[in-house]
């Protein structure tokens, strides 16, 4: 722990500029992007301690703390980032996933809570993985992997100590075990048949069949999924009913024979997006998507009656799980101008504590920007919407960065971006839309943009920079654009849709042709994709009609590219042909190649980099030789 604390000193000065030395830019973004964080919680069975996920040590680790309060002990010490951990039910082991160079190829590992004797229980190798949690009795671990077959992803039971699996559900498609039954006769699975369409299926352990839960008209989703203490009802939430997600509860008879989905609670104006039941059934805490920020309501299972949660100071909440005896919420907390912490809350009393206090030395949290939510229309009068950050001292039209999120089906939510804050900080105005196809809105509104109906969703692009130029925050002639995996995609669609409108674009391993896409992607990305997308099959003129990179002649915009040589899901020949052709046209643009990195960046010097490079771009393409705004 010292050592810890050595090395964060240490990391202040240089990231100051030496005590006494006024920050330059370079180094203020730097410190900016070298704000840690710290997330996946999860309480011990004893209640005494708290594990998690932080990247305090540069790269994703196992970490955890005394649950009254103290000093975080970091667990493990890898070279490959940790995506989540979770106890066993007798406390007496940690079971943890790991992506070796930050790729897709996740393996299982197990270990004592301080660390000790830890070891693999997957295969290792190529085939990917995925650690969903353990079984309620403690016996098994519950996971899924492509290992045999690369088009699914098939639901296991995987016994630590010897090795033993046991296969949940027939497969066919991608699968992943959200419960088993207190008794240990049934698991419930998630099938997804295609990325906006799942179903929940009831598994008997003993005999292997197989009872749909979810019978339904596609689309529509299911979302989180417990059996009730009884085991005769599975706790839910989804869109089948309604258009925006709601809580509800699909009764089980003693046959395990479904009844319909039943809403529980639901809201006008928020879509529910996480939940969790506590372990003597009789309470679910509800997780509420509020127009981008994050609210908790508590649902009495016996009555149906749903009431608030504790009032929080951040925007963003990640979990909540309750401890075993249902008096705490382990949960992480973080907003656009606060690092996200994990916090511990009494559920009686609604107060909360928070456990650890991520690093951002060399940066005043006080100087970072909040954004204000806008509204605007599209060009067929669709609503949409997105976040705003402006300079403190910004006055009338100026530079101005789009950022596109990824997915297609995500959201831009207002939480603590580096490069959102970084280029705040050199003077650059950044919105980040959340154009048709996004998330949090509802179900028509996440399947605007499918196959076809992808043009309306690149044309919302010039939308959204008319609606900003109109608002008087956007300077015309000093606009750029960003994005990252999908919203690489809309870099390059905008670009070439749009080649009068952007002075700069930096994409970030994002498709630009949807052919090398589905030829080189997993197997089983690419399988869930083609309601998405389009069928390579049957759409293939469809998709080469989308893809950027058949309208290259078209580019005027200076360009970057970032991207990891691990990436499978966007696999890296995305951005060597468009770097490649980009050259070979003579249009301006740069290209830097992470060795270590899959689809995205998660160690620390790699992030510093990526934030750093991406300022300096914007600035030099946005800035030069402007005058003050």
């Amino acid at each position: 722990m010292r050592r810890w604390q050595a090395s964060l000193a240490v990391m202040a000065v240089l990231l100051s500029g030496g005590a006494g030395q006024a920050q330059t830019t370079a180094e203020r973004t730097a410190a900016i992007a070298s704000i840690r964080s710290a997330s996946g919680a999860s309480v011990s069975p004893d209640g005494a301690q708290v594990v998690f996920i932080s990247n305090a040590s540069g790269s994703p680790q196992v970490w955890t703390v005394p649950a009254a309060g103290g000093s975080p002990r970091q667990i493990t010490n890898l070279s490959d980032p940790v995506q989540s951990v979770a106890w066993s039910p007798a406390g007496d082991r940690l079971a943890y996933d790991v992506a070796p160079g930050g790729g897709l190829n996740v393996q299982i590992y197990v270990a004592r809570p301080d660390g000790s004797d830890a070891r693999r229980v997957t295969a290792g190798g190529a085939e990917n993985n995925r650690l969903f949690g353990w079984s309620r009795d403690g016996r098994w671990l519950t996971m899924a992997t492509n290992r045999f077959n690369p088009t699914e992803m098939d639901a296991f039971l995987l016994e630590p100590n010897t090795g033993e699996t046991k296969a949940v559900g027939t497969g066919k498609g991608l699968d992943s075990i959200t419960d088993v039954s207190r008794d240990g006769r049934f698991a419930l699975i998630s099938r997804l048949a295609s990325r906006g369409d799942n179903n929940l299926v009831l598994v008997n352990l003993e005999t292997g069949a197989e009872t749909l839960l979810t019978p339904h008209t596609p689309p529509a989703q299911f979302g989180w999924g417990e059996f009730g203490a009884d085991g005769r009802r599975v706790y839910t939430f989804s869109d089948v009913a309604t258009d925006l997600m709601a809580f509800g509860e699909i009764p089980l008879d003693a046959a395990g024979k479904p009844g319909p989905f039943k809403v529980l609670a639901a809201r006008p104006d928020a879509e529910a997006d996480n939940a969790a039941l506590s372990d003597d059934g009789r309470r679910a805490v509800l997780r509420w998507n509020a127009a981008g920020r994050s609210e908790l309501s508590y649902l009495d299972v016996a009555t149906g009656k749903v009431t608030p949660g504790p009032k929080l100071s951040g925007d963003l909440i990640g979990g909540p799980l309750f401890s075993m005896d249902g008096r705490k919420l382990a949960l992480s907390l973080g907003s656009a101008a606060t690092p996200t912490d994990v916090w511990l809350v009494d559920v009686a009393s609604g107060e909360p504590i928070q456990l650890t206090r991520s690093a951002h030395d060399g940066v005043d949290l006080a100087t970072l920007v909040r954004p204000t939510l806008v509204s605007y229309k599209a060009h067929d009068g669709l609503a949409l919407s997105g976040w705003l950050y402006r300079p403190r001292d910004a006055k009338g039209p100026g530079p101005l960065v789009f950022i596109y999120h990824g997915g297609p089906e995500g959201q831009s939510r207002p939480s603590l971006s580096a490069d959102v804050q970084a280029l705040l900080g050199r003077g650059i105005s950044v919105f980040l839309p959340n154009v048709r196809g996004s998330t949090g809105f509802g179900k028509r509104f996440v399947n605007l943009d499918n196959g076809p109906l992808r043009v309306d969703g690149v044309k919302d692009i010039k939308a959204s920079t008319d609606a900003l130029v109109a608002l008087g925050v956007a300077d015309p002639k000093r606009l750029g654009i960003m994005g990252g995996s999908y919203g690489g995609y809309m870099v390059m669609a905008g670009v070439t849709e749009y080649p009068d409108m952007f002075a700069a674009g930096a994409n970030l391993f994002g498709v630009v042709n949807f052919d090398t896409f589905f030829k080189h992607t997993q197997p089983w990305m690419a399988a869930i994709s083609t309601v998405e997308y389009g069928d390579p099959v049957t759409q293939a003129e469809m998709l080469k009609s989308l893809s950027p990179i058949n309208k290259l002649d078209r580019i005027k915009t200076p360009l970057i590219v970032l991207h990891g040589a691990n990436d499978t899901n966007v696999p890296v020949i995305e951005a060597e042909q468009i770097v490649q052709q980009l050259k070979a046209r003579g249009v301006p643009v740069e290209y830097v190649l992470f060795p270590d990195e899959g689809h995205g960046w998660r160690r620390l010097p790699n992030r510093i980099r990526s934030t750093v490079t991406l300022a300096d771009f914007f600035e030099r393409k946005l800035k030069a030789g402007a005058t003050a705004d």
